[in-house]
């Protein structure tokens, strides 16, 4: 066994450990220590900046996009809006322990399927150092230890951040290991921790697809993916046009560099004229690069980059986006259930019926109507926080946050019943 490995098992060991101790912490009990995992995080801001400072500079250095150092960037607002969703997570009903159903069956057993912790989550994850607290904080809540493996670009912010938690947990009474992360950047991490299937009860791995498919072929636990975000909106022939531009704008460049935001713009061709040319403008101003199939071309002149078939299925996580003129509704979600990654899509209209059978057709995990596919977020959709937003169709799909950071258990009562 190598010391890399040795130490990331020491590390499963611990965590397997305080996992039983905080299956038996009360909500009250949970809740102070999260409530101090913020206060420790408002109380010291300035490690945890010049932290993110050091990885800003070497992300600048090694040349990440401009969206790309967004998400890695923290500042004193961020930190705030940290801890607010850390306390935002005490708000919440404890999910632990919630009977699902009870009955009784002829014989007289009683039956109770009951939520209960998972145990160990392994959290794998690039970028945004805002996800170890998110994390971190959604596991506690919920009774599990978490082992987070944070990306090389987000190191320092990464120690620094979790060190925070982990003060601000002790100081509460919070089981020593809780929150663990994993204190060196070198890959062969997260094979070691994929195949640790005696210590990690699931796995959630966040980035892109050489890091999702490196846990997947290595993994000896179940995986929740939060894969990718090829976020597609379609704007009907029956749309409001000020309505769509808004959407498409926000939905494009408020945050070009996150899951969420849209890759692809579908258009009806009996409005794509009219519509593309009034929303080019905006698009402009924002700096958008355009990648079009032929019509689009036709309509915006032919310096609009001509897409390829590997455009309708890239998640930029930059101010670039495809545009496809389409026929109808139909081809539409032909389109997204070919292309998208089954993350956020949306359509744009004021037709109520063809609005419900898009609802209805487009097979992904948040489906929009006139409203923008950054709304696709744990805290946007009242959760708190959250761990990832799932691609998969089980066990959890979306958004995950406390709920889905749950398993269950029949516990059944009787009276000396025998079979």
């Amino acid at each position: 066994m190598s010391d890399l490995t040795k130490q990331i098992h020491d590390i499963g060991a611990k965590a397997r450990e305080a996992s039983r101790a905080l299956a038996r912490l009360s909500r009250q009990d949970k809740d102070r220590a999260l409530t101090a995992m913020a206060d420790e995080l408002e109380s010291n801001p300035h490690k945890i900046l010049e932290a993110n400072a050091r990885d800003i500079e070497q992300a600048e250095k090694n040349g990440l996009s401009a969206p790309m150092v967004d998400r890695l960037r923290l500042n004193a607002d961020r930190l705030k809006s940290m801890a607010k969703g850390i306390r935002e997570v005490v708000g919440l009903t404890d999910p632990v322990a919630e009977v699902i159903r009870e009955w009784t069956r002829p014989n007289g057993l009683r039956i109770t399927k009951i939520r209960t912790p998972i145990g160990v989550v392994g959290i794998i994850y690039e970028s945004r150092p805002n996800v170890t607290a998110d994390a971190a904080v959604l596991c506690i809540k919920t009774g599990n230890a978490t082992i987070l493996r944070g990306g090389s670009e987000s190191f320092h912010s990464n120690l620094a951040i979790a060190e925070a938690l982990q003060q601000g947990g002790a100081k509460a009474g919070l089981p020593e290991n809780s929150v663990q992360l994993i204190p060196v950047t070198d890959r062969e991490a997260v094979k070691i921790m994929s195949q640790m299937d005696a210590f990690i009860d699931v796995i959630v791995p966040r980035g892109g697809h050489a890091l999702i498919e490196a846990v997947v072929s290595n993994a000896r636990m179940p995986v929740i993916k939060h894969f990718h975000g090829v976020c597609i909106i379609y704007v009907d022939k029956d749309a409001d046009f000020d309505m769509a531009e808004q959407i498409v704008i926000n939905a494009k460049c408020q945050r070009p560099g996150v899951c969420n935001a849209m890759e692809t713009l579908l258009v009806h061709e009996e409005v794509a004229p009219e519509f593309l040319k009034k929303l080019a403008t905006a698009l402009e101003a924002n700096k958008v690069e355009l990648r079009g199939d032929e019509a689009t071309r036709k309509i915006l002149g032919a310096g609009i980059k001509a897409a390829t078939d590997e455009d309708w299925t890239t998640e930029y996580l930059d101010l670039i986006m495809a545009v496809r003129v389409v026929s109808d509704q139909e081809a539409a979600v032909t389109h997204i259930n070919r292309y998208g990654s089954h993350h956020s899509d949306a359509i744009i209209t004021k037709d109520t019926q063809a609005a419900e059978s898009f609802l209805n057709e487009v097979d992904s995990a948040t489906v929009y109507w006139n409203a923008s596919t950054r709304f696709t977020d744990g805290a946007e959709f009242g959760f708190g926080a959250e761990i990832g937003i799932s691609t998969d169709k089980l066990h959890a799909r979306g958004p995950m946050a406390l709920e889905e950071l749950t398993t269950y258990k029949y516990v059944i009562r009787g009276e000396g019943q025998i079979r």
